[in-house]
């Protein structure tokens, strides 16, 4: 049983922030998957509509798959997430196998990109260990929440001929313990850059992309204030947060560029 799949970056929301190829890859397919996460976040869902019927000239159907439960707050972080993306893998596998027709193209619209911080191409190469279907699949790139960040706020992420560490919240204060002091921070509910100690400057976005779209810049100290109450509004415009941020450590005479 052979099966053709598209796993397509669509970006961080703002149904404009497709690529050329995205679009493409789009009018490409004859059936959607999509991840039910049953948590009620009707807006992601209307997002995703409204990107389909901008950019799709054809007809496709949607497949709705219910997303495996999940720990948050495991006490085996990777094992959790592993046994998760199995989950996810079997039930993929289900409708792939029984709602999608060989010679039907199947579809993944993945938030943001591919690469970074999600779980979608981990779990096709599941589908394909496990062995029941042929899988040939392609991956498309999209615009990430960190790309479109550093646009708004006129960012070069680097420093001169310095590195970044991408990071997430839970790792920010390892990081931070291990010098690092030129980090992109995601998936951060907590708001973990409130705990750091020192001369830091932050460039904070939440809901990139979107009609809601919150942006703050500023030392550390001085703006957290100004994100809380931002993190707030874009939390009741929408119901959800999704923020991402660049935080720079100052040497010794203030300088973070």
């Amino acid at each position: 049983m052979r099966r053709r799949l598209r796993l397509i970056g669509i970006g961080p929301g703002g149904p404009d922030d497709l690529t050329v190829a995205a679009v493409r890859a789009l009018n490409d397919v004859d059936v959607f998957l999509v991840a039910d996460k049953q948590r009620g976040v009707d807006d992601l869902v209307a997002v995703r509509e409204e990107i389909c019927r901008r950019h799709i000239a054809g007809d496709y159907r949607t497949i709705p798959v219910p997303d495996p439960p999940r720990d948050r707050a495991p006490s085996a972080y990777r094992t959790e997430v592993r046994d998760w993306h199995a989950a996810r893998a079997a039930a993929y596998e289900t409708v792939l196998r029984e709602q999608v027709a060989e010679h039907e193209t199947a579809g993944f619209l993945v938030w943001g990109d591919p690469s970074l911080y999600d779980s979608t191409i981990r779990v096709v190469e599941r589908i394909r260990d496990r062995g029941v279907l042929d899988v040939d699949y392609d991956v498309i790139p999209g615009v990430s929440s960190v790309s479109l960040l550093a646009a708004r706020h006129r960012l070069v992420l680097n420093r001169i001929g310095g590195p970044i560490v991408v990071t997430t919240g839970r790792r920010l204060a390892q990081e931070v313990a291990a010098g690092g002091d030129n980090l992109v921070v995601m998936l951060d509910g907590a708001l973990e850059c409130a705990r750091l100690e020192g001369d830091w400057r932050i460039w904070w976005g939440a809901d990139l992309g979107t009609s809601d779209e919150e942006l703050v810049a500023g030392p550390l100290r001085e703006v957290l204030p100004d994100i809380e109450r931002a993190r707030a509004r874009a939390k009741a415009a929408r119901g959800w947060v999704m923020d991402t941020y660049l935080l720079r450590r100052a040497d010794g005479d203030g300088v973070v560029s």
